[in-house]
């Protein structure tokens, strides 16, 4: 069952709005709305909640569905840390902007922390049409209850048709929270987004089934529609100075039990975190190192390229190296100038995170591994004498 609001008997007081129990009612061209916080708890339908009568009890499939044609435009979450922008906010504000041209519509930025108006500019010159600011002390650091509510609110204003926003750790807790309460669908880690030239929908592609194939999902009835896209996998589009584009600040406002979390410290890892996704460099190990010392050897080259260490999977679950090197469709995908892969085979998992790297070079004592197929340069041989070898060259 669910309720439904009878437009021809809602006079638009607003009354009901602060009497809701979920907070599930909010007014909207100066009529009641029913949000999907409801819980059908039937405060509503007695007499003194509405002495209009406005709300009726219905079952599910008698409420109207979504108009799709109120929703458009591309947003992209513009995810920062510290008032630094992430780079897989910089990517997608590029294939936003070309789903928008897809579409026929612009491409949007959604901020949210204090003080962080610098970043406005830096979405202008990296494309965004429109820039949707939350400027609060709350959303200084991110909390998932204070995100969420902001963007939520947000998208319940503006309707936005599509919202993008990078697979990260945060990404991948908010996306799930916005797309629940806004009851639409969510396709996690995609690796490749496109239009429908018919009905303009979107399709989302992502490994499925281990990465042994690629699903393309749609959400045909619901919007918005939303995505998390894999940091590393879409191009950064260029930045153009000085441009200006449009800002709307975003109301923002808690009352008491809306953020359930409170963020005492951040302790940032002790241990040392590789950055693959922004490397110029990645010089990986596999199994064909044999044992965990082998990346010491790794460490050496990638040093003296000025790059970092990267690893297969076979290497991780060996537990010769930390998963925050892994690359691949398990781990992280990467797109730098150079990559040196030294003893790995070339699963087609780990193809798939790596093979959009500007320069391959692979080292593999076995002259039919699937690598070579993808590199732009091999080496046959023993990489525990092809690596010293390299290494003598470089001086």
């Amino acid at each position: 069952m669910a309720i439904r609001v009878i437009n021809e008997k809602c006079k638009g007081c607003e009354k009901c709005v602060p009497l809701c129990p979920p907070g599930a009612i909010f007014m909207e061209n100066k009529l009641a709305v029913i949000g999907p916080e409801c819980n059908v708890c039937n405060q509503c339908l007695e007499p003194k909640f509405c002495p209009f009568g406005a709300f009726e009890k219905v079952a599910q499939e008698e409420v109207a569905g979504v108009d799709l044609s109120l929703y458009k435009d591309v947003w992209v979450f513009a995810e920062q840390r510290e008032g630094k922008l992430m780079g897989v906010s910089i990517e997608l504000l590029g294939e936003g902007k070309r789903l928008a041209d897809d579409v026929g519509c612009k491409v949007c930025a959604i901020l949210c922390g204090e003080h962080v108006e610098d970043l406005i500019t830096e979405l202008f010159e990296y494309g965004a049409d429109i820039v949707y600011y939350a400027n609060a002390p709350e959303l200084k650091t991110y909390n998932t209850d204070a995100y969420t509510q902001v963007i939520y609110q947000a998208i319940l204003k503006y309707k936005p048709e599509i919202v993008l926003l990078g697979a990260t750790h945060i990404g991948r807790d908010l996306g799930p929270c916005i797309a629940v309460k806004s009851e639409t669908g969510l396709t996690a880690d995609c690796t490749q987004l496109d239009i429908d030239a018919e009905d303009k929908k979107l399709m989302q592609t992502r490994p499925a089934f281990g990465g042994n194939l690629m699903a393309t999902i749609v959400c045909p009835k619901h919007r918005p529609q939303m995505s998390t896209v894999r940091p590393g996998v879409m191009a950064k589009p260029e930045r153009v100075a000085n441009r200006v584009a449009e800002r709307i600040d975003l109301e923002v406002s808690f009352k008491k039990g809306d953020i359930r979390m409170d963020v005492v410290e951040i302790v940032k890892a002790m241990k040392e975190i590789v950055s693959l996704t922004d490397a110029e460099v990645i010089v990986s190990g596999g199994a064909g190192l044999g044992n965990a010392e082998g990346f010491e050897l790794v460490k050496k080259l990638a040093d003296r390229l000025g790059g970092v260490v990267g690893s297969s999977r076979a290497a991780v679950d060996a537990g010769w190296i930390d998963h925050s090197h892994q690359v691949g469709q398990t781990g992280t995908t990467v797109k730098p100038r150079l990559y040196i892969a030294c003893g790995i085979s070339g699963a087609i998992q780990h193809l798939a995170g790596m093979q959009s790297s500007d320069y391959i070079v692979a080292i593999n004592k076995a002259e039919n591994a699937p690598i070579f197929e993808v590199a732009d340069y091999g080496i046959c041989g023993d990489l525990y004498k092809v690596i010293p070898a390299i290494l003598d060259s470089l001086g």
